[in-house]
């Protein structure tokens, strides 16, 4: 595999009962960064995963777009799996998503850091070392008393669905941006825009 080869995990859990649900916006952004590659997602012959394998632009960095086929709470398998097959460094390893802490509709950018109580970022934290880089799209916390497992489990509601669509779009653009210009770059254009 070539040096300047990129691995996009967006993490969700499968099956129709959770694709419009909050947990899964990382399955959202990285369907959105193969529409844009014109390509569709296939399983991998070696993890339990399927990919899309590409490039941003011609002659750019190889991106290899992934979503795991178990649950979240099973991601690092997967994750690790597909880092050793495409011999891909922590540093250019891109997990994608939800994030309770931030605000719907708000993305930041980060390197390593804790897993907040995420069982997705758990276990990917348990599988590698945790200096991969993270996009963390805001879906607020739960209202009232919700348990805030129920909240990450349930759809957008009916506000949020109004600019989902455009918070799926400036997500894949982070994640193009941190491709090609690094991640310092990237921050600064993302949360420049959060403020």
């Amino acid at each position: 595999m070539a040096s300047n080869v990129w691995l996009v995990v967006g993490l969700g859990n499968p099956g129709d009962r959770y694709r419009a649900t909050r947990h899964n916006i990382g399955h959202m952004v990285v369907d959105e960064l193969a529409r844009r590659q014109g390509e569709s997602f296939r399983r991998h012959p070696r993890a339990n995963s399927s990919v899309v394998e590409g490039w941003l632009a011609p002659g750019g960095p190889k991106v290899m777009l992934a979503k795991s086929n178990g649950y979240m709470n099973t991601s690092g398998g997967p994750v690790s799996q597909l880092a050793q097959y495409y011999s891909v460094p922590n540093e250019r390893i891109i997990v994608v998503h939800d994030e309770l802490d931030l605000p719907f509709d708000t993305i930041k950018l980060k390197r390593g850091g804790g897993h907040g109580g995420h069982n997705g970022l758990r276990d990917i934290s348990s599988a590698i070392e945790r200096d991969y880089l993270r996009v963390r799209v805001g879906i607020g916390r739960p209202p009232g008393r919700q348990d805030a497992a129920d909240y990450v489990l349930r759809p957008f509601d009916s506000t949020q669905r109004d600019t989902l669509g455009v918070l799926i779009q400036d997500a894949a653009d982070a994640v193009e941006l941190i491709v090609e210009r690094g991640l310092l770059d990237a921050q600064q254009v993302v949360h420049a825009k959060a403020q």
